[in-house]
């Protein structure tokens, strides 16, 4: 059975309910489409695809849309709009003396990134706004045009929250009146907490620890993601992420998610099982790091994301230098159709950068 991409609007597909083959259908379809608006579009996109033609990536149901290499968003500049379309410039993180992507951005790209992200976090914390704490500084979200993976994530999530407060002043420790008064505002309540995983690790859950300090925050579902990199490097896993968590503030449900400044807004939630779930709109491909071809599921490879949001910019199909594996398809106990797998880590030598380094010390 085919299906056409036209018959329910883009903004209008559900989350994790197409089983796998109405989900290719639906989306290689547009995927289809949005390749030829880039090759026509964007030059420096249509020569890099001719220049790589000797690349046997056709294994896989999505090979055709041949991912681009992340790095190539820090020397190439990307974009399928004229510059007086753009309304956003999009960047990700990078310590000093390094290179960052640059992601352009016009009305209808943002606008769509808005409505699916809206529609992956309602689908986790429901559609009625709710108090948000954001755990992290008020200083930034200042900068309005130019937007950091951090800025980003903070300004998008704040959408889906009400009363927002900020937990952190801005020389990074606790802001405990600004809390306390959050807290006693809602008691009871259901609450939306965002931060970005080092930062709520760092500055909230070892600095609660360092001052032998508990808050009740019991009520609450927190949504964090990006640092793992340096969070791991101290042993910290998931599960002690959650112990710790649990112990200083009381919040039992914690969902991370996974995704990149280069295809904002097709994120990728983690589930009640703990795996990482695509949507209707995304798809990854866990590649042979030497080969580039597909790889059997509970194998480790690169991890190629595919998002069907990316209007403005050939951001369709990248290649990152993340590690994955791919645990299954439309059968996780979540009860969510689509793919579901793990990141574990970056390949060697990798620079570090995007989502994944949000915060230096």
């Amino acid at each position: 059975m085919s299906y056409e991409v036209d018959e329910v609007i883009l903004s209008d597909w559900p989350p994790y309910a197409w089983p796998k083959q109405q989900k290719q259908s639906v989306l290689i379809s547009k995927l289809a489409e949005l390749d030829q608006l880039h090759l026509s579009q964007c030059p420096p996109f249509a020569k890099l695809k001719q220049s790589m033609p000797n690349i046997d990536l056709n294994s896989h149901p999505f090979s055709p849309f041949f991912p681009l290499p992340v790095r190539l968003f820090k020397s190439q500049e990307l974009k399928s709009v004229p510059q007086e379309s753009v309304i956003k410039t999009m960047m990700s993180s990078g310590t000093s003396g390094q290179s960052v992507s640059k992601i352009y951005l016009d009305k209808r790209t943002s606008a769509l990134q808005v409505k699916i992200l809206s529609k992956l976090v309602t689908h986790l914390i429901g559609k009625q706004r709710l108090p948000m704490l954001v755990i992290d500084c008020p200083s930034t979200v200042k900068n309005r045009t130019k937007f950091s993976a951090r800025t980003a994530g903070i300004l998008g999530f704040s959408m889906y929250g009400r009363d927002i407060t900020y937990a952190l002043n801005d020389d990074m420790t606790i802001n405990f009146d600004a809390l306390n008064a959050f807290i006693d505002k809602y008691p009871g309540q259901k609450k939306f907490i965002f931060g970005f995983t080092y930062i709520v690790w760092l500055h909230f859950v070892e600095a609660l620890e360092q001052l032998s300090k508990k808050i009740d925050l019991s009520e609450s579902i927190l949504l964090h993601g990006g640092g793992w990199k340096k969070i791991e490097a101290n042993k910290v896993t998931k599960s002690h992420f959650k112990s710790r968590l649990a112990n200083v503030t009381a919040i039992q449900s914690v969902h991370n998610y996974y995704g990149m400044i280069e295809q904002t807004g097709s994120i990728f939630m983690e589930c009640k099982q703990g795996h990482f779930h695509c949507s209707s709109w995304s798809e990854v491909i866990i590649r042979d790091f030497k080969t580039l071809q597909p790889v059997k599921d509970g194998n480790l490879g690169l991890i190629q994301l595919i998002s069907a949001l990316p209007h403005s910019y050939p951001g369709h199909s990248i290649l990152s230098e993340d590690i994955g594996v791919k645990l299954g398809e439309d059968d996780c106990q979540c009860g969510w159709k689509g793919t579901y797998f793990d990141v574990l880590g970056r390949v060697k030598q990798a620079e570090v950068r995007g989502c994944s380094d949000t915060y230096s010390k």
